[in-house]
């Protein structure tokens, strides 16, 4: 088994890699080989004797995507991205790293099929930025996608393309809409969400975090452990059962900043809750306004896919992955 990761040193991406080193195998199969690859170039993941490849290379360049797959791998994973603050903020960028190469390793892969019958599994870490408001509660499988942001509307794209490639016969492809990562560990990026992971992150080791949105305010989310969950998930599992509909929404837990906040003072008491300040920003605030408060993820969870059941379980794997059991 030879495994890709574009977008490896990521946090989802290094979580990943060191999910199968673990394992040792993907599907019933040895872990053979790994290449792992990103804008800067990944570190070796710890006990894994086989063979690595760390590339540090740009997936929007020309002949980056024919290069990456001249060793054929079996799976790939598709993490490639900038996150929905920078897509919105420098549009070129956006289309350019969201869809553009997401479109050029598609081909390179179509091409590949063609030569000589290549036919690799390819994961894509999708959004549930895909939908956007108006939003029912909860949001259905078959619920049309609208998106409201560039991020959105570059992930939606990118899903009708795998859909397309894969009806094709050139890949064997299934795009995961990722809820929101919560906690995620490290420091804050430039997704306007980070506000749901730093109001806990930073409490839950003594530091002061700004909430900018009202307690009201209802998202859905996943941890990390669950997100890396799904991908392992969709790598091994049988894609007949999927159907033609090949992009899912994940299961998760939906709860609104307040629930969030109660859940950080069961898990770590009211000094944790009294380092959250709140600063308003009306900007922000409309953001939220269309993003998806929750889904049904009935046909995910069929499909053997899971997640946590409260905000209590997301905060402990949080304090478990993170912070050795100890806030």
């Amino acid at each position: 088994m030879h495994v890709l990761t574009i977008g490896a040193a990521g946090m989802l991406g290094r979580k990943l890699t060191q999910r199968l080193v673990q394992m040792g195998e993907l599907g019933g199969k040895p872990l053979e080989a790994l290449t792992l690859v990103d804008v800067v170039a990944p570190e070796a993941p710890e006990g894994f004797a086989d063979k690595v490849r760390l590339i540090a290379a740009d997936l929007s360049a020309q002949g980056t995507a024919a290069q990456l797959i001249q060793t054929r791998p079996d799976v790939i994973f598709h993490f490639a991205a900038i996150v929905s603050g920078e897509a919105e903020a420098d549009f070129e960028k956006g289309y350019r790293i969201n869809l553009d190469s997401t479109r050029d390793l598609f081909e390179a892969i179509r091409l590949a099929h063609i030569a000589e019958g290549y036919f690799p599994r390819v994961v894509f870490a999708s959004s549930i930025a895909v939908m956007g408001a108006p939003l029912p509660y909860p949001i259905p499988d078959d619920f049309h996608t609208t998106p409201l942001t560039s991020y959105g509307t570059q992930k939606a794209i990118s899903e009708l393309l795998l859909a397309d490639y894969t009806r094709r016969g050139f890949l064997d492809g299934i795009g995961i809409r990722l809820p929101t990562i919560c906690i995620r560990p490290g420091k804050p990026n430039k997704a306007a969400s980070g506000f749901f992971s730093s109001i806990l992150r930073e409490p839950l080791v003594g530091q002061e975090a700004v909430l900018p949105v009202p307690d009201s305010v209802r998202h859905w989310h996943t941890s990390p452990r669950s997100a890396v969950g799904f991908m392992v998930h969709a790598a091994t599992m049988d894609l007949s059962l999927v159907g033609p509909r090949r992009n899912l929404s994940m299961p998760g837990v939906s709860a609104t900043v307040g629930d969030q906040i109660e859940a950080l003072r069961r898990v770590a008491g009211n000094d944790a809750v009294r380092l959250i300040r709140r600063e308003p920003d009306p900007v922000i605030t409309r953001m939220c306004e269309g993003w998806a408060p929750g889904f049904e993820a009935t046909r995910a969870r069929q499909l053997g896919f899971v997640s946590e059941d409260s905000f209590d379980d997301i905060i402990r794997v949080h304090v478990e992955d993170e912070l050795g059991g100890a806030t």
